[in-house]
């Protein structure tokens, strides 16, 4: 009756050290987390408030804010924006990374010339230049937020074409009458995990963009609050406001995108 508890115990080590080290990795975590508000109450208690508020001041003004339907409003316009974007950014740029796959005389034009001017013009210039051009509103935030995520798709997009398995491209070719039926059926399940990819570091990148496209350009959403609050020395709302875009975005990383990533690696690893 002793061997198999002789088996299973130096089994049972690795297990029991991987849980420790979650448990002190958990630890360390709390701990940095307990010493930032530590700091940041030090350092909001040594200066005027409007320079550096403390925790508290910040969380006073959050529980305003969520209580105020017309701030509230406002975060959801730049979620909006962020949505909107997203979308518009991802089939312009999923659209353009495909037209040299099927037109291959545009291949130097597309990545030789448009995608490296799209990838190294900078937000703030399609800022200024949306403004001329549009005014301040909400096309003009959605606009800017678009140009600055469409290469990001079109580089990962074709990093995904690239990297296509050369049998499937070759059935794909053998459709050379249905090629959208090749596309829909054959191509875009492949291309499921570059696809995800793109929709993550978009969305990312686009809570970057969108808070100086409406700080300048917009007349809704946090970017806006921001100006707002700058104007009116507003310190505990600057800070709210960044806590906000930090909860929500690690919010949908953890909780929506990771599950999705581990459910599509366990999908391609059978």
């Amino acid at each position: 009756m002793d061997a198999p508890a002789a088996v299973t115990a130096p089994a049972a080590a690795p297990v029991a050290k991987g849980a420790a080290a979650g448990r002190k990795s958990r630890l360390a975590a709390h701990l940095f987390t307990l010493g930032v508000l530590a700091a940041w109450a030090a350092w909001g208690a040594s200066v005027e408030s409007y320079q550096m508020p403390g925790p508290l001041a910040v969380a006073e003004r959050l529980g305003l804010f969520f209580t105020d339907a017309h701030e509230i409003g406002h975060m959801f316009w730049s979620f909006g924006h962020i949505i909107a974007a997203v979308v518009i950014s991802f089939f312009i740029g999923f659209a353009l990374a495909l037209l040299p796959w099927y037109l291959g005389a545009t291949r130097r034009m597309m990545h030789g010339r448009l995608t490296p001017f799209l990838n190294s013009y900078p937000g703030i210039g399609w800022t200024m230049l949306a403004i001329i051009w549009f005014g301040v509103n909400d096309f003009t935030v959605v606009f800017v937020i678009s140009m600055v995520l469409i290469p990001f798709a079109i580089i990962n997009m074709r990093e995904g074409l690239e990297a296509l398995d050369p049998e499937l491209l070759e059935m794909v070719r053998s459709f050379s009458r249905r090629r959208v039926r090749a596309l829909l059926l054959l191509v875009l399940p492949a291309l499921f995990p570059f696809m995800f990819a793109t929709l993550r570091i978009s969305f990312g990148v686009s809570w970057k963009v969108a808070l100086t496209a409406e700080l300048f350009g917009g007349n809704s959403g946090l970017g806006y609050m921001l100006n707002l609050a700058r104007n009116d020395f507003d310190t505990p709302l600057i800070f709210g406001i960044i806590l906000i875009i930090i909860a929500f975005v690690y919010s949908v990383e953890r909780f929506v995108f990771d599950p999705v990533q581990k459910r599509l690696a366990r999908h391609h690893a059978a």
